[in-house]
């Protein structure tokens, strides 16, 4: 058992940089390529790298952990599915969250039933989040965070997906132009009316918060 470990740590240092102090992650466009070749411990690397992203663009949209798990999952059959054909760089992203999307959207058709817009459960806040925090998410007490969600849960649709995108899932302005087909203006006027809603809907539920 010993010696498959130090095998399997082993295969994994492929996917390090060693040349620089704690290694790095591979780029993109190389991970990209190994699955390409039908590399299996790519496609895993891969999936794990942005398994989070996805299944928290599709749990926005399901506001049900099951449903959303398994939308994530139809979203990286495609992937797999399209792997011959897929664009490296900067472009693969914003490709795999208007997938995640619209793998939740169908979900959603198919279940014909649109669930109450709720505030996502606390326990779920950090599945919505990019694996690596900013500093600010870092330093947001428990408490504040906490407030901060609830008041997200009683957004409107649209200004909750702009925050989602933009501020939690940290898209460009025109990444989210592309995912939404929209303007990259429109964009910039939604999002600055989503923050106006938030920072109302904060203090709405805690009159003291920013005093």
């Amino acid at each position: 058992m010993r010696g498959a470990d130090r095998g399997g740590r082993r295969r994994l240092e492929r996917f390090f940089d060693a040349d620089r102090p704690g290694g790095r992650l591979l780029d993109l466009e190389t991970l990209l390529e190994r699955c390409r070749r039908g590399d299996d411990l790519a496609w895993e690397a891969l999936v794990r790298r942005y398994e989070a992203r996805v299944f928290g663009v599709t749990l926005h949209y399901l506001r049900d952990r099951d449903e959303a798990r398994d939308a994530a999952q139809d979203a990286f059959v495609k992937v797999y599915r399209s792997l011959g054909s897929l664009d490296d760089g900067e472009a693969f992203v914003p490709w795999l969250l208007r997938l995640a999307r619209n793998c939740a959207i169908d979900r959603l058709r198919r279940l014909s039933v649109r669930r109450p817009a709720v505030a996502v459960p606390l326990e779920d806040a950090a599945e919505l989040a990019d694996p690596a925090p900013s500093l600010e998410e870092a330093l947001l007490g428990d408490a504040r965070q906490a407030l901060v969600y609830r008041a997200l849960g009683t957004l409107s649709e649209g200004n909750r997906e702009m925050i989602l995108l933009k501020d939690i899932q940290q898209m460009k302005l025109e990444e989210i132009a592309g995912l939404l087909a929209v303007p990259v203006g429109t964009v910039k006027s939604r999002s600055s009316r989503a923050r106006l809603e938030l920072a109302r809907a904060v203090r709405r539920l805690d009159p003291s918060y920013g005093a």
